[in-house]
């Protein structure tokens, strides 16, 4: 596969790809690049956490790419993610991977690595949080909240602000040449990119891969770019935006029927 068929590949893959140059030049020194993805074990599973990011991810392992998934059980304890219960999260975790088995994902390019094993044997880790956290102001860090589901709030836990800046941290020690997420991530892969140069690290090409739209009315209207996106997509908080893996046809049925379509709205990001 050449260049232009990989890039093409990818810019299916990302709404978003910051930048193509430098994703040209990464093609062209390593046939083999790692790009990372991160997901909490959260509960129940829907088509675009299950069925997209299995296409998604087949998509960038046959350019060559080397996927690394981050099962953060870590973050879903700080994220208060089955009342945190670490045990509870590692079980949801391990049901993930199956669905993806399931669904026709790739595997033979694809490593799962547990946040928790991974963190404890690799010290430095923290040591790199620390670094992080003295070149992010607080309101830097406080607007990457988005990526915890919760709006910038002075009520929220202080693990707000620990959160993103760990998640910065996964791309330098996965090794990630790529940061592979969804659109709602944004904020915090474009904090590594602006941060890691300052650290002598090599920051990360972002590809912010598209949201699935929700079955129901977004929740708030007129919103631009990221936050639009995050308004529209499906959600585990509200059940009837989504469809979930283990639904059955008729449940299917039923929420199409009752599926928000805007009036003369005709235009939509693709899948």
């Amino acid at each position: 596969m050449n260049i232009e068929e990989k890039i093409r590949l990818v810019k299916e893959v990302g709404e978003e790809v910051i930048n193509e140059k430098e994703l040209r030049e990464l093609f062209e020194k390593n046939k083999n690049p790692i790009a990372y993805d991160g997901f909490e074990p959260s509960g129940r599973i829907h088509i675009a956490q299950g069925l997209l990011r299995a296409i998604n991810v087949n998509k960038l392992t046959s350019t060559g790419i080397k996927f690394k998934f981050w099962v953060a059980d870590w973050f879903g304890m700080l994220n208060n993610k089955m009342g945190g219960d670490l045990n509870k999260i590692r079980i949801i975790g391990k049901y993930f991977i199956e669905v993806w088995k399931a669904c026709g994902m790739n595997l033979e390019k694809v490593d799962f690595i547990w946040a928790s094993d991974f963190i404890k044997v690799h010290p430095d880790y923290w040591e790199t949080v620390l670094k992080l956290s003295m070149n992010a102001t607080v309101q830097r860090v406080l607007r990457c909240g988005q990526i915890m589901g919760r709006k910038e709030s002075t009520a929220n836990p202080s693990s707000q602000i620990l959160y993103p800046l760990m998640q910065a941290a996964d791309i330098h020690h996965l090794g990630a040449d790529i940061a592979q997420l969804g659109m709602d991530q944004r904020k915090v892969n474009m904090l590594a990119r602006d941060i890691f140069p300052k650290l002598d690290f090599v920051p990360p090409i972002v590809v912010s891969h598209h949201m699935l739209r929700g079955l129901t009315e977004p929740q708030s209207k007129g919103e631009k770019g990221i936050n639009a996106a995050i308004a529209k997509k499906m959600s585990k908080s509200n059940p009837n935006s989504a469809i979930f893996m283990t639904d059955s046809e008729e449940e299917v049925k039923v929420k199409f029927k009752k599926a928000y379509c805007p009036e003369a709205e005709i235009e939509d990001n693709p899948i």
